[in-house]
This record gives C-alpha cells, structure tokens and sequence, in this order.
C-alpha cells in the first residue's frame, strides 16, 4: 500500500506548495501536481499519470475534495473509478472522507449508489424522452436529405453522364449521399391482376 498525493491549482499563477506540504506531511512518496487545469476537465494531464501510477490497494491523498473533481457528476465517477480499481481516497481536510476507515468506507459505497443512481436517472430521462417524441411524431437525428425528387433528379443527371460530383453540386449533398441514393432501388409499380 502506498499513499499517493494529488494537488491542484486553477491557474498557473496560483501556487500548490501549501498541498503539496500537506500531501508530503501526511506520508505521501510521490505527489502529482497540476497546474492551470480546471477541476470541470476529466483529461488533466497529472491525473492520468497519477491514475496509471496507482495500484490496487493504494490510497489516494487530496488536500480537499474539491482538489479531485469541480462538479457533483465528476466527483461520483471519480470515486465509482476509483473503487472499481480497489484505490482508496482520503481527504485531509475533510476527516469523514477516509475510506480506510469503516465511516470512509460508509461514504464511498454511498458514493458509488448515487452515482448509479445518476446513470440510471439519465438513461430513464432519455428514454421517456425518445418515446414522447415519437408519441408526438417527432424523429430523432438529423432530417434526411435523400428525398424522392432528389433520388429522381441524381438518376436523371447519372444516366446524362454527369459524374457523382457533378450531380452533387447539382443538387446540394455530397458525392458520398449522391452514391447512396443512386443505390436506393426505384419504386416498384405493381401490375393489377384480373
């Protein structure tokens, strides 16, 4: 098990040291410091070589919470990533976020039950979402350009020669569309039977 420390700033003209003497004081071997990145990004570039660094069984150290992640939906994912990987977190400043400790350990599982909790709200809201707009007659995704009198015109152009390019620029899509529509088979006339 090793303590692992974490220290943030926001901007590069603010200085981590107060943390970092934390982080060093509390028995950390090696701390990471960003500078200059926003707590509201998961792509800092020191919290992915601190996470690659760690192991299962390491304890990560933050001088606060709000050192880790700028946002109640980052903070969850954070700490579901962090369990997933069997890493402990302690805050020095916030006691009770210690999940060494029973308590900690409390708060973590509470943790990672609002962040599913979080996920499947999300995916239920886009659920409802999608069904009462098709209630509504409303399709999701961008509106189709491949319309009939287009596909008309695209075959039309083709059989005079003209190329995918041409036909294109003719008709407002692009050669790659233009292929397509040329690959949608042409309306079916059914003969009446007597």
């Amino acid at each position: 098990m090793a303590l692992i420390g974490y220290a943030r700033v926001s901007t590069v003209e603010q200085d981590p040291s107060t943390q970092v003497e934390q982080l060093r004081a509390a028995g950390c071997e090696r701390v990471f410091v960003e500078h200059g990145q926003s707590s509201r990004r998961r792509d800092r570039p020191q919290w992915a070589a601190c996470m690659d660094y760690m192991r299962s069984g390491d304890v990560l150290v933050v001088y606060r919470l709000d050192r880790l992640a700028g946002t109640t939906g980052l903070m969850l994912d954070t700490i579901e990533q962090l369990r997933s990987e069997g890493i402990d977190l302690r805050s020095l400043t916030e006691p009770e976020f210690d999940t060494t400790a029973p308590m900690g350990r409390a708060a973590f599982g509470m943790s990672a039950v609002f962040a599913q909790l979080r996920v499947d709200t999300i995916r239920q809201n886009t659920v409802d979402g999608l069904a009462r707009a098709r209630a509504e007659g409303r399709v999701g995704g961008r509106p189709t350009v491949i319309t009939p009198e287009r596909i008309t015109a695209a075959r039309s152009l083709r059989d005079q020669g003209s190329s995918y390019r041409a036909i294109a620029a003719a008709i407002g899509v692009s050669a790659t569309t233009v292929r397509r529509m040329l690959t949608v088979p042409e309306p079916q006339h059914r003969r009446s039977v007597m």
